[in-house]
């Protein structure tokens, strides 16, 4: 079977540890799109990781970890995640690379870091990890598929030069920067390639005979539904797709195979950089809710800045999975909320004096207001809760008032960091 684990909302919905909690069935878990400008945290025996570009079965020692071809591969931050976690006593996992992915070059986090300085206000809140440079060089068709790295030097400084070309005008005229370094670029290639070449893969191929082989598969999505560029907020989004659906082009699987699609959402709602955010809150109320929320606190697991944070999102959530085409929902950090006595929750969209359930286009968003609907919280810690019906009854109504809101069945709550902390449930609808 192949499963997809994907996010509903804007990002940092919990994904990481239920991909995490579902590789102890799994055989293989695939990264498929994205980059390293967005971080899965784990909690385990190990310790509390930040993964970035690594897949989240990499504390499986008996799982094949595939980095896809619809991946913007930073191989700096590869290695280093690599290194960081056989230092701290995990064993070396298993690892694929595509050999079609296509490689991070440092001019693309470079232009990337550039031009959110000169948009300065009116910037698209980038991690500045290279994303949007590194997908304009994909679909321009000059950027570099990892087995480009293994030709002839003069085949290798001919393409660096015809890039070279385009990108200095920017850096010079545009941005009054340095041109490329062209030599360097070339010794950065082959110093990479060689650090890489034991994990390079036809992972398209493998994957055709573990499916064939009856293998459990995940796909591990970046991001969620509110950050693509079709059908999020545009042009707040990112540059890859992280819907469910591009898992089978980002791994280079049918599209078919795809069998279970677990949509993952967070008690309430998170957001990192810019965008239409209805249910957002500020001031001290903000606060409470970032500084009790995750493990540790709402922060960026790539940047460390503070999240935006809001009520949940009942409107943006079933619109969510129903792009996502949700088989099951993962609801995470339901624990977080134990301080509130009351919980609002968002419901509706007010626009223009009329309510709507229905997620609209970009353009009406910064009319929106919430519509809130006020449940009682149930103010105690629930972590260490195994059964659904052990939860407080506030708590329980909570998690059956927003599955009958978004209309997918909620078939996991998450209590908690660890590895441990779920509850599996039968859903009411």
């Amino acid at each position: 079977m192949v499963t997809a684990v994907v996010g509903a909302n804007w990002g940092d919905e919990g994904k990481g540890k239920i991909t995490d909690m579902l590789a102890n069935q799994a055989d293989i878990v695939i990264r498929f799109q994205g980059g390293a400008n967005a971080g899965h945290t784990i909690v385990n025996d190990y310790g509390k990781f930040a993964l970035h570009t690594m897949p989240s079965g990499a504390f499986h020692p008996n799982i094949m970890n595939i980095i896809g071809n619809g991946v913007a591969f930073d191989v700096q931050k590869f290695l280093g995640e690599l290194d960081t976690l056989t230092s701290r006593g995990v064993p070396a996992p298993n690892i694929m690379i595509s050999d079609r992915v296509q490689v991070m070059m440092p001019y693309h986090v470079l232009f990337d870091t550039l031009e959110e300085a000169r948009l300065a206000g009116k910037s698209f809140g980038s991690t500045k990890s290279g994303i949007a440079p590194f997908y304009s060089d994909k679909y321009a068709k000059i950027g570099w598929q990892i087995n480009e790295f293994y030709q002839d030097d003069d085949v290798l400084r001919e393409k660096i030069a015809r890039i070279a070309e385009i990108k200095d005008v920017m850096l010079v005229h545009l941005y009054h920067a340095e041109p490329l370094d062209q030599e360097a670029l070339l010794a950065t290639i082959k110093d990479w390639r060689e650090k890489v070449r034991p994990y390079l893969g036809n992972v398209a191929e493998y994957l055709e005979q573990a499916i064939r082989d009856g293998k459990n598969i995940l796909l591990e999505g970046q991001l969620g539904t509110m950050k693509d560029p079709d059908h999020g907020i545009y042009p707040m989004v990112t540059s890859s797709s992280p819907l469910a659906a591009y898992g089978a082009i980002g791994a280079g699987i049918p599209p078919y195979a795809i069998e279970k699609i677990v949509v993952v959402t967070k008690a309430y709602s998170s957001a990192v950089g810019a965008g239409e955010f209805v249910s957002e809150i500020f001031g001290e109320e903000a606060d409470l809710l970032r500084n009790n929320g995750g493990d540790g606190g709402e922060y960026g697991a790539t940047t460390g800045r503070p999240r935006r944070v809001g009520w949940y999102d009942c409107v943006a959530s079933k619109y969510g999975c129903r792009l996502q085409g949700a088989t099951d929902v993962a609801f995470t950090v339901l624990d977080a909320l134990g301080y509130l006595d009351e919980i609002p929750v968002c419901v509706g969209y007010e626009i223009d004096g009329q309510v709507t359930t229905e997620f609209p286009v970009t353009k009406e968003l910064p009319k929106a207001k919430p519509v809130l609907k006020v449940l009682p919280g149930w103010k105690c810690d629930i972590r260490g809760i195994r059964r659904f019906e052990d939860l407080p009854q506030a708590a329980q109504d909570y998690v059956n008032f927003i599955e009958q809101q978004i209309g997918y069945p909620i078939t996991m709550v998450s209590n908690g960091p660890s590895r441990d902390d779920i509850i599996y449930r039968k859903p009411a609808i």
